[in-house]
């Protein structure tokens, strides 16, 4: 079975896996690294977490339209 390669990463995607590795690699330190980019520790531990579970292709946007409007 072929299985087709992912596209390749959108520039939100790529920034995010940047800093990512910048705390990994780089400093260690996740409040200075967030503090050079311009985000928020907060912002920065869900794209980590996200990244933990699903690697590289969870750090894409994702639609923030709700899954459900219960008053539609």
């Amino acid at each position: 079975m072929y299985v087709y390669p992912s596209p390749s990463l959108d520039r939100e995607a790529k920034r995010r896996l940047a800093i990512i590795r910048h705390v990994e690699e780089v400093s260690g330190n996740v409040a200075l690294t967030c503090r050079y980019y311009g985000i928020s520790r907060q912002a920065y531990y869900i794209w980590y977490r996200r990244y933990q579970a699903e690697g590289v292709d969870g750090l894409r946007s994702r639609s923030k339209r709700p899954k459900t409007s219960p008053n539609a």
